[in-house]
C-alpha cells in the first residue's frame, strides 16, 4: 500500500515546513524530499577539512510538554531523545566534532526560530541545530529542525516533518540527514537500515534468521523464523526487497522478500552449492555462484527468476560478485591462480583480470556506491578491511583486528561495515569504520551478527 506524502505549509505556531514520513518502511511508507542547496566547498575525502568543527545540538523544544506515546517523559523528555539521536549520528561518522544536549542549555521554543547568538558565540561551537517537537491533535508528532551558522548568525538548512509516534527516531536521523548534506554537500545515510544475519545456538549447529534495524541498531526485528537457515542478505537498489539464500531441507535456495508485504518469492533452487546472491544496479539481474562438479562459477538471473546465464567458466572457485554503480563491470574473488584474489569483468563475463598483487589473500569484494573504491578482506596473517581503488591501486587497511570480514558500504560511500568474529570465543558481532580507519563503532545487537548489508537511504 502506498502512503501518500504532503506538505504543510509554514506557519507561526509552527515554524518550519513540515513534510509526512508515513509509516515505517516496512510497511512501505514514504519521505518527500525537499531539496537543499549545496553544500560548503570542501571534500569529505579529506577528513581534516572536517573534523574540528564544532556543532553544538541542543535539546529539541516543544511549544507544551503533553503526553505522547513516542516517550513516557512526554514532548519535552522526548525533544532530548531526538537531539541525542542527532548528536550521536554525527558523532559517529568521524567527520564533525558536536556538542550533545546533555552539556548544552535548553532553548525555549521561541528560540528555535530567533536562537539567542550570545549563548552560542561563548561556546566554540560554528555550527548550531535547534529542533522543535509538537503533538498533533491527530496523534502523530510534527518535527522541526533547523542549522544556524553561528559566525554569521544566519540560518542554513531547515526542513520539517509528521510522523506517528512510532517513527520519532526517523525524524531526528533525517536532521542528521540535513545537517550532513548541508555541511558536506554530499548525499546522507542516516536514516537508512541494515539487514544482517543473527546468529544464536552453539558453534557447530547455529540457528540464523534474516533480521533489520536502523542505521544505529534501533528498531531491530527478525524476518524470518530460523528454521532454515538465511545468508548473505542484500537490499534491492529501491529498498523495497531483500535478497538473501536460505538452505530448506539442506538445498539451497536464492528469495527475494517484500519488505512492505512480507510475501517471499522463490528466484532459484538447486542440489549443487550456492552461494552470495547479490542486485544488479537497475534491480533487473541478481549473480550467484554455484558449484557444479568442483567447480564454482558466477551466474547471472533474472530477478524474475527464469533461466540461469553463466558469466565464468575456469578451473576453481569464482564466488562474491558485486556490479559497478554504472553496472557496467562486476568484481569477485577467484583462486583459479592458486589462492584468493580479487578480479574484475565486464558485465556479460567477458575481459576477465586480476586485480590483486599485493600479498596475501583477498576475498568479498564490494564496490563503492561513488565507484572510486572496492573495499575487501585482506588475509594476511589476520582478517583486515581494506579498501583500493578499481584498477588494484591505493591499497589501504581500514582496520587491524583477529578477523575482520565481508564489509558492506554505507549508501554515500563514506562509512564501511563489516562483522568481526572475536578470538576465542568465535562471537560475532557488527562494526563500522570510516575512511580515516581511526572511528570504529560497534553495532549493538541482541545476538550475535554476521553478513552485514547496508541499504540505500529510506524514501
Amino acid at each position: 500500500m502506498r502512503i501518500w506524502t504532503f506538505l504543510i505549509a509554514l506557519t507561526i505556531a509552527a515554524p518550519a515546513a513540515a513534510q509526512d514520513l508515513g509509516t515505517p518502511v516496512p510497511q512501505g511508507g514514504e519521505v518527500e524530499t525537499v531539496e537543499q542547496e549545496g553544500g560548503l566547498s570542501g571534500s569529505v575525502t579529506d577528513e581534516s577539512d572536517w573534523e574540528d568543527l564544532g556543532i553544538a545540538i541542543a535539546g529539541f523544544a516543544t511549544d507544551r510538554d503533553v503526553e505522547t506515546p513516542a516517550s513516557s517523559s512526554g514532548t519535552a523528555g522526548l525533544g532530548k531523545q531526538m537531539a541525542q539521536v542527532v548528536f550521536n549520528d554525527l558523532r559517529n561518522n568521524g567527520l564533525f566534532k558536536p556538542t550533545g544536549p546533555d552539556a548544552l542549555p535548553q532553548p525555549s521554543f521561541t528560540q528555535i526560530t530567533a536562537p539567542n547568538w550570545p549563548t552560542w558565540s561563548n561556546r566554540s561551537a560554528e555550527m548550531l541545530v535547534h529542533g522543535y517537537v509538537r503533538a498533533r491533535p491527530d496523534g502523530r508528532l510534527t518535527v522541526g529542525c533547523y542549522l544556524y551558522d553561528v559566525a554569521l548568525r544566519d540560518e542554513l538548512a531547515r526542513s520539517g516533518w509528521v510522523v506517528p509516534p512510532a517513527d520519532w527516531r526517523r525524524a531526528a536521523h533525517k536532521c542528521a540527514d540535513l545537517v550532513y548534506s548541508r555541511l558536506t554537500g554530499e548525499d546522507p545515510f542516516f536514516d537508512s537500515r541494515i539487514a544482517y544475519i543473527a546468529e544464536t545456538g552453539p558453534k557447530d549447529n547455529r540457528t540464523k534468521r534474516l533480521a533489520i534495524m536502523d542505521s544505529d541498531g534501533a528498531n531491530h526485528r527478525f524476518i524470518t523464523t530460523g528454521r532454515s537457515t538465511a545468508l548473505t542478505p542484500r537490499y534491492s537498489p529501491d529498498y523495497r526487497k531483500l535478497l538473501y539464500l536460505s538452505y530448506v531441507d539442506g538445498n539451497p535456495r536464492i528469495y527475494v522478500y517484500d519488505i512492505g508485504t512480507g510475501r517471499q518469492t522463490l528466484i532459484t533452487q538447486s542440489e549443487n552449492p550456492t552461494f552470495a546472491p547479490r542486485w544488479s544496479p537497475d534491480g533487473n539481474w541478481i549473480l550467484y555462484s554455484m558449484a557444479v562438479s568442483g567447480n564454482t562459477d558466477i551466474y547471472r538471473v533474472s530477478a524474475e527468476g527464469g533461466p540461469s546465464m553463466r558469466l565464468t567458466n575456469t578451473p576453481g572457485i569464482d564466488i562474491g560478485g558485486s556490479y559497478s554503480p554504472d553496472g557496467s563491470k562486476i568484481v569477485f574473488e577467484s583462486d583459479r591462480s592458486g589462492s584468493q584474489q580479487i578480479y574484475v569483468m565486464d558485465a556479460n563475463g567477458r575481459n576477465q583480470k586480476r586485480l590483486t598483487f599485493f600479498g596475501g589473500r583477498a576475498a568479498t569484494p564490494e564496490w563503492s556506491p561513488r565507484g572510486d573504491q572496492i573495499a575487501f578482506t585482506h588475509i594476511a596473517g589476520n582478517f583486515r578491511i581494506a579498501v583500493m581503488n578499481p584498477r588494484g591501486g591505493d591499497l589501504r587497511h581500514l582496520t587491524d583486528s583477529w578477523q575482520d570480514e565481508a564489509p558492506t558500504w554505507a549508501p554515500n560511500g563514506r562509512i564501511v561495515q563489516f562483522f568481526r568474529t572475536a578470538r576465542n570465543s568465535g562471537d560475532t558481532s557488527l562494526w563500522q569504520v570510516d575512511l580515516t580507519g581511526r572511528n570504529e563503532r560497534k553495532l549493538p545487537t541482541p545476538v550475535d551478527a554476521s553478513d552485514p548489508a547496508w541499504g540505500p537511504i529510506l524514501p
